[in-house]
């Protein structure tokens, strides 16, 4: 049986800098408060089905377009 792999997101802060992003911008896409983001770049567990969004959207397989039709 293949073991699972746990998602990682331990470099999200870095992710969102790069993309030049503040909190605010960078979270409400996915539909997650400043302050919520805040805690999880400092640290505290991502919820699993943000984290399947993260990597949905990570990986491409959702784009920007998807997540603000999303949140209409």
């Amino acid at each position: 049986m293949a073991r699972k792999k746990k998602l990682d997101f331990s470099d999200i802060a870095d992710a969102r800098k790069k993309e030049q992003l503040n909190q605010k911008d960078f979270w409400t896409r996915y539909g997650v408060t400043q302050s919520g983001g805040s805690r999880y770049e400092s640290g505290r567990n991502i919820p699993k089905p943000l984290a399947i969004l993260l990597w949905l959207h990570r990986s491409g397989k959702v784009t920007d377009k998807d997540l603000a039709d999303a949140l209409k």
